[in-house]
């Protein structure tokens, strides 16, 4: 019996052995990462046709009847007020018309702007390229601002510049940024500003230039409402990569390279602050996500020709095919945003999506 025993007993350890292990560590975590993607992107477009049927139902609930507002100051007869709502399809049931909408939405059609007769996605496509010009160059800025003064106050946690800089930070924070581009002209622009005509009060450019010096033009208007983007956006990504390097600095893996011999400086920049990121990169694509709605206060403020000032003029009338395509983008690009974060993340950071 012993000896029958122990002759099976290899056998069924060589078996144990040799079976699952190649299929445990090769196929695994790539049927996880799949499984992982699958649902991030069953949950984006859940999330997609949230924001459509969000979008619809939403703003026919803002005052006012878009066709009185058009024809304002004119005198329209009952007839020709029943025609143009035939032709926006405002006669129809709420129902049909949420199809359409729909169905247009799945085929790129947003639809024909009430008050510029023109297709939505045609004046979106003319709006954008200045709300990016303006917000992705905030972006840049403030990610790159935060990443930088959050490392600098976490690693010297308490000191003056600490205290310092969280402190203006959480006062910027809490600033509306309208209030803040107001307070910007009236100090920068204005006559009664201590530095008046420093700074044009809006626009995008002058228009009596070309080449280069439209190029400096543009920028010149571009100083004041990328400075209050900046200062208000800031500090989230300070008040993150702070926190989350706080966090790493107690790490093991820390005391071991400065056991090493590793510098100070060495130890943070190579260890400390690339796995306190991972937070960081997750709020930047979010960020980025921001870049198409860009700031629709500070665009108003400022007469900036993008997308925020457009999105203004449309819920003014309302232009409700205007309104509903702009929120479609403005949200649209959020998730794509929080999509790839989503799918970037696992990359990172092994632990997710396991």
């Amino acid at each position: 019996m012993t000896t029958a025993s122990s002759a099976d007993t290899p056998a069924v350890v060589t078996e144990a052995r040799t079976e699952p292990r190649g299929r445990r560590f090769t196929a695994g975590p790539a049927l996880a990462y799949l499984r992982y993607v699958g649902g991030k992107l069953a949950g984006a477009v859940v999330s997609l046709f949230a924001v459509l049927v969000t979008s619809f139902f939403l703003f026919r609930i803002i005052p006012g009847d878009p066709v009185r507002t058009m024809t304002h100051g004119r005198q329209v007869s009952a007839e020709q007020l029943g025609s143009l709502r035939s032709q926006f399809g405002l006669d129809l049931p709420l129902w049909q018309q949420f199809t359409h909408y729909c169905g247009g939405a799945l085929t790129g059609d947003l639809g024909t702007s009430y008050q510029f007769h023109a297709p939505v996605g045609s004046l979106i496509a003319e709006k954008l390229p200045a709300t990016l010009l303006l917000t992705g160059t905030a972006v840049v800025l403030y990610s790159a601002l935060g990443i930088w003064l959050g490392t600098r106050s976490a690693w010297h946690s308490g000191g003056l510049g600490d205290r310092f800089h969280t402190g203006l930070a959480l006062t910027l924070w809490s600033v509306p940024s309208f209030w803040l581009g107001l307070l910007l002209v009236i100090t920068f622009s204005v006559g009664t500003g201590p530095v008046p005509g420093l700074f044009p009060t809006g626009g995008m450019a002058s228009g009596d230039t070309s080449g280069f010096a439209y190029v400096l033009d543009v920028a010149h208007h571009m100083v004041l409402p990328v400075l209050t983007l900046v200062a208000v956006q800031y500090a989230q990504t300070l008040l993150v990569m702070r926190s989350s390097l706080l966090d790493e600095m107690g790490g093991d893996y820390l005391t071991t390279a400065r056991a090493k011999g590793l510098r100070d400086a060495a130890v943070r920049r190579r260890h400390a602050v690339p796995n306190a990121l991972l937070p960081t990169v997750t709020m930047l694509f979010i960020n980025l996500g921001h870049v198409a709605a860009g700031s629709i206060l500070v665009e108003t403020v400022f007469s900036w020709p993008g997308l925020g000032g457009l999105f203004y003029q449309a819920l003014s009338v309302p232009d409700l095919p205007l309104v509903q395509g702009l929120f479609v983008v403005f949200a649209g690009a959020m998730i794509v945003m929080n999509l790839l974060a989503d799918l970037l993340y696992p990359l990172l950071d092994p632990r997710v999506g396991r």
